[in-house]
């Protein structure tokens, strides 16, 4: 005798699937994002540090050129 509670269900089954593979499309999403934060955030706190250890020296900042007038 077949149990029905056993049984495959292929209804639930093309759902799971379809939820696992969003569900693996987020994590990338988000993963990738998360990466790209942390990475701003270790960027931004080598410019601190070596702005703090090593100023760079005064007046030797670079001058902004003048744009040539379009004709």
């Amino acid at each position: 005798m077949v149990k029905p509670r056993i049984t495959k269900n292929p209804l639930l089954s093309m759902m799971l699937s379809g939820a696992h593979a969003w569900a693996g499309a987020a994590r990338g999403l988000l993963t990738g994002q998360a990466r790209r934060q942390q990475t701003a955030v270790m960027r931004g706190a080598a410019r601190q540090v070596a702005g703090f250890w090593a100023p760079p020296p005064a007046g030797t900042q670079s001058r902004k050129r003048a744009k040539k007038p379009r004709s």
